[in-house]
Parts: structure tokens; C-alpha cells; sequence
């Protein structure tokens, strides 16, 4: 059923306008396409929408651009999802690239330490929020009768709260484990399949700024693999980038990952594009550009690799039970990750009143959008320092 209704260069352009100006991280941005492609435009019916989320909630990957690219090879094949993945995300990795050499350049001046300091109080605040929301949708809501039905889904994901808070790092393996386990108990299958081999992933390189070739490789690996393992929305990465980017690798102190946290906020398009900022502030352009491609290369090959087969694979509920599984861990992760992040960036009581601030606009005030808190707030940082 192959029936064209929108030209390629037509989806190019929407998706180049959607990256620019989506706003609201990824459930918005799903919604957006739902409004554009389908109710207004009729680009897509209803059931090829869901059948593209649907696909998008289970293989890992941020949810939006996952999306995106599912849409683009519906009726143009590797191309059209290559050029509709690309579109999606280029206008926000050009303007967090943008950012990490102003930061870069200026973050040593009173000024920006003034914004960030507003800042990486309301992104705790933020990404609250996101992680209580995330919660509620994934594991189930916070009621005695929630709990009963998913006990097995509140372990996993208590677990993987106290896991992450202690060892301050995050436990793929604990994740893998708590997927196949649930897989297991709920919908066990004839017989276990090895999971596909990891793609290959080529070094791309492009030579300005100061960068070493093992950084580069060692930045490719660490976002591969962030790529690979992550699934749902894109804040569900920042417990991967925190333990890696800052514990591991050293690569960002505390307050640069928050900082870099914020400046995905900020910007349009996928929330998980806050790699590219972390990898220019690691090794200039190259590590910006080696980090996005491999943070979103994973979620490009699942969905082209699943697109043809998914109606047969979405009915599979040994699938279904091992990604609620490594879901309900992952989720566990973020938060365990919130409440590292904000005993380091809680820092007095100016910013423990600005995080509040921000969860209570975010809970009372629906139409508040995330960039709009963030400016805020960085004007409250300087108001409060220059006092």
C-alpha cells in the first residue's frame, strides 16, 4: 500500500520546520506530527501513525526522531528516513553546536556562570517533572491497586533507584536483566534469540578544533552505546550521559552536564541532541558530530531493520514484556540520576526556590513551555548574583 500522498522534498521540509521550531520535548513533538501529518495534512492515516509510534515505544531510541524516520521510509524507503532523520535533527545540532562554542568561549565570565546558575536549578526541577510523568506512563500510577497489578515493574524500578543513587552509575546490565526476567514471568517464549550484533560504527573525520582520535573513538563508543540501550522519551539517556560523561569519563564536571542538560532544553527538536553539545565541549566539532551520529545511528537501524516486519514483531508478547521490563529499570535510573544531579546542583536556597518554582508551574501552569522556564530562570540567576 504504497500510495504517495506528500512529495519527498515536502516531507524534508516539514520535518526541517518541525526541528526548528518544535518546542516541548518528545511527547509534543509526537503530537505535532499526529496534528500536521495526520488530521491536518492527511499525510498518514491513523493506523500508520500508530503503527510508527507504536514501533518507536519499543525499540530503543529517542521516541520523536524515531518517529520521524519511521514516517520517511513509509513510503520512500532508506532514503526518505535517512532525509527525514536528518532534517529532524539538524537544525538543533546546529544550534547546540553553536551554544558549546559560545559556552566555550564565555563561560569563564561572571555572566554566564550568573545564567547557568538560575538555570541548572530549573532543569532539576524540569526534568522532575519529566521523571514523575515517566513514572506514571511506564511503570503505572502511584496508587495501592497500580502497585498490586505491576508489583513486578515497581521492583525493577525501585532497584534500579537505589542502584544508580549508590554506585552512581548506570547498571546496563541490571536493565537487560530486568527485561529478560519480566519477559520470562509474563510472556515467556518458545525459545530465547540472541540479540542482533551491534551495528558497525565509522569514525567520521572532520578536521577543525583540537580533538585526539582515541577521545573520538572512545566518544563514538559511549554514545553507540547510549543509543542502543535507551528507550522512550530522550531525558531516559541522561542517567546513561551522567554516569559515563562525568564519573566514568571525566569528560564534564557537575555542572557542565547540568548546564548541558539545559541547553537541550532550549532548543527545538530532540532532547537527546544535548550529545552533540557534550561532545563539542570533549573534542570540538568532530566530537559533536561523532556523538549525534552515533547516539541516533542505533535508532535509525532498528526502525528501517524492524519497518518491513513490524506488524508481526508489535504482536509479539515476549517483546512487548522484555521492553516493559528494561523500561520500568531505565525509568528507576532517571530518577536515581534527579536525585544525584540535584544534591550537586541544589546548591543554597535560591536555587532549591527556583527548582520548586519550576515543578509548580510545570504541575499548575499547562501551557508553560520548557524554553520560557529556562529563560526565566536564567534571569533569576543573574537578578539573584548581582544583589
Amino acid at each position: 500500500m504504497d500510495e504517495r500522498r506528500y512529495s519527498l522534498g515536502q516531507l524534508v521540509i516539514y520535518f526541517l520546520k518541525l526541528g526548528t521550531w518544535g518546542f516541548g520535548g518528545p511527547v509534543a513533538l509526537v503530537g505535532y506530527m499526529h496534528r500536521d501529518l495526520v488530521d491536518d495534512r492527511q499525510w498518514l492515516t491513523e493506523e500508520e501513525y500508530r503503527e510508527g509510534l507504536a514501533l518507536a515505544q519499543l525499540a530503543p531510541g529517542p521516541l520523536a526522531a524515531q518517529l520521524g524516520i519511521y514516517i520517511g521510509f513509509l513510503h520512500y524507503g532508506l532514503l526518505g528516513a535517512a532525509l527525514a532523520g536528518l532534517a529532524f535533527v539538524l537544525p538543533s545540532f546546529i544550534m547546540v553546536v553553536l551554544l558549546g562554542l559560545l559556552y566555550r568561549m564565555y563561560s569563564g565570565l561572571s555572566w554566564m556562570r550568573e545564567v547557568f546558575y538560575g538555570v541548572g536549578a530549573a532543569v532539576i526541577g524540569i526534568i522532575s517533572i519529566s521523571a514523575y510523568k515517566l513514572t506514571l506512563k511506564s511503570v503505572g500510577k502511584i496508587s495501592l491497586e497500580s502497585i498490586k497489578t505491576n508489583w513486578l515493574l515497581w521492583v525493577f524500578y525501585l532497584i534500579a533507584v537505589v542502584s544508580t543513587v549508590i554506585t552512581q552509575q548506570e547498571q546496563i546490565f541490571l536493565f537487560i536483566a530486568c527485561g529478560l526476567l519480566y519477559m520470562i514471568i509474563k510472556a515467556p517464549p518458545g525459545w530465547l534469540k540472541k540479540p542482533a550484533a551491534l551495528p558497525v560504527f565509522l569514525l567520521a573525520g572532520i578536521g577543525f578544533w583540537t580533538f585526539s582520535k582515541d577521545t573520538l573513538i572512545r566518544i563514538g563508543l559511549f554514545f553507540l552505546k547510549a543509543g542502543t540501550f535507551v528507550f522512550g522519551s530522550g531525558l531516559a539517556i541522561v542517567p546513561f550521559l551522567h554516569s559515563g560523561v562525568v564519573n566514568d569519563y571525566h569528560w564534564l564536571n557537575e555542572s557542565q552536564f547540568v548546564d548541558a542538560v539545559a541547553v537541550a532544553m532550549i532548543t527545538p527538536g530532540p532532547v537527546v541532541i544535548t550529545v552533540g553539545f557534550i561532545g563539542y565541549l570533549v573534542a570540538g566539532f568532530p566530537g559533536a558530530a561523532i556523538a549525534a551520529l552515533a547516539t541516533f545511528l542505533p535508532c535509525f537501524l532498528f526502525t528501517v531493520i524492524l519497518a518491513p516486519h513490524f506488524k508481526k514483531i508489535a504482536k509479539n508478547k515476549s517483546v512487548k514484556a522484555f521492553v516493559d521490563g528494561i523500561t520500568a529499570a531505565v525509568i528507576g535510573a532517571l530518577v536515581g540520576s534527579v536525585i544525584i544531579i540535584a544534591t550537586r546542583s541544589i546548591v543554597d536556597v535560591s536555587t532549591a526556590l527556583i527548582a520548586i518554582a519550576a515543578v509548580l508551574l510545570l504541575i499548575y501552569t499547562k501551557k508553560i513551555q520548557e524554553p520560557y522556564l529556562i529563560l526565566i530562570a536564567a534571569l533569576l540567576g543573574i537578578i539573584i548574583k548581582t544583589i
